[in-house]
């Protein structure tokens, strides 16, 4: 839109009355006219400069946010990585807690007489050995037992000895 230009006069000789007010109406005009194309331009440059500052937040919204997103992962990693090494030594503390109160809880039971972890796995090996044997020799059939001939011969004798005990 172009602009109107203000018509340059010369200082006009003293002209009568009407003429006055016309001059006066067509000054009155052309600044009105002036002060529309103004506000015309405003508008229209108003929009555009909206537009470029909705451009600039928008770009300036992104790489925010990726150095926000950026910093959140830094910060989570960190995070994850104190949490991980606080359950290591928590681990670690438990496993040495366990160890002592199982020491302690052995020697005590070790003074009261109660046979430990080792002792119990020799005494079932021998169980076990002991339980093969008695196997083999009831496998090898049912012959007399010495042992129940040693009996006989210690009670006859022990009658022998006795007096008015018959022998047989």
């Amino acid at each position: 839109m172009s602009k109107p230009k203000l018509k340059s006069k010369a200082k006009p000789a003293p002209q009568p009355a009407d003429n006055l007010g016309k001059s006066i109406m067509e000054s009155a005009q052309q600044i009105w006219l002036a002060g529309l194309g103004a506000f015309a331009k405003a508008q229209e440059e108003g929009s555009r400069l909206f537009e470029n500052l909705v451009k600039e937040g928008l770009n300036l919204e992104k790489k925010t946010r990726k150095i926000a997103v950026g910093k959140a992962d830094e910060v989570r990693g960190a995070v994850e990585s104190g949490v991980s090494q606080v359950k290591e030594r928590t681990q670690e503390t438990w496993d040495k807690l366990e160890k002592v109160f199982e020491d302690r809880v052995s020697r005590a039971l070790g003074r009261l007489g109660v046979p430990g972890r080792r002792e119990l796995a020799e005494l079932s090996a021998r169980v076990e050995e002991l339980s093969r044997e008695i196997r083999k020799l009831n496998s090898r059939g049912s012959s007399p037992a010495p042992a129940k001939k040693a009996t006989r011969k210690a009670s006859n004798s022990a009658r022998a000895r006795a007096p008015g005990a018959e022998v047989n």
